[in-house]
């Protein structure tokens, strides 16, 4: 059990039988009343993110998420075949399960797989990947007075913004978090 007075951002807990990180925080002290913690939670099992408020020296349950390195294999049809690095055990994640994230996944790229009590709830991707550019438009001489940007596809099929000397066959550096393009690799 974990007091909310001690709320830490990317602390993960249980209320009410999900499990959610915390986002933001917020210890309010009102001229009148009773203290409490106003809290911005993301449940990690939909990714939806939901506002709370707790009476201040409230305890919830506090959730112990396992982390394990895997690597990602294949796409068969709407499933996404992962292998665990230690143990050679395969598994599946739906696209459902992976919306975001099969934006950045190349086959055998090693993530960081999320559990709670055996239970698979994602995955977490590094920070940045590198990806290739399959399709863009060429850039045009003389307007890059103001920082123009093009679109590029890359190989996983996400659209970035890029600078306009970014031409087809380059490697990026994406950011997974907002899907930006940081630099070329």
């Amino acid at each position: 059990m974990i007091n909310v007075n001690d709320f830490k951002t990317g602390l993960t807990v249980e209320v009410d039988g999900d499990i959610f990180t915390v986002l933001d925080f917020q210890h309010v002290k009102p001229g009148k009343g009773a203290a409490f913690v106003r809290s911005k939670l993301k449940n990690l099992r939909n990714g939806n993110i939901v506002e709370r408020t707790f009476r201040a020296g409230e305890t919830i349950g506090r959730a112990q998420i396992d982390n394990r390195q895997v690597q990602y294999l294949y796409a068969s049809g709407q499933e996404h075949v992962f292998m665990d690095n230690e143990t050679y055990d395969q598994f599946s994640l739906t696209s459902e399960q992976l919306e975001w994230e099969l934006n950045f996944l190349k086959e055998n790229m090693n993530v960081n797989i999320i559990s709670y009590q055996g239970e698979i709830i994602g995955i977490n991707l590094p920070n940045s990947v590198e990806l290739k550019v399959v399709e863009t438009e060429p850039g045009i001489k003389g307007n890059t007075a103001t920082g123009a940007t093009k679109n590029a596809k890359v190989e996983t099929g996400l659209n970035v913004q890029v600078p306009l000397f970014i031409n087809e066959g380059d490697v990026l550096l994406i950011d997974t978090r907002d899907g930006k393009y940081i630099s070329r690799a």
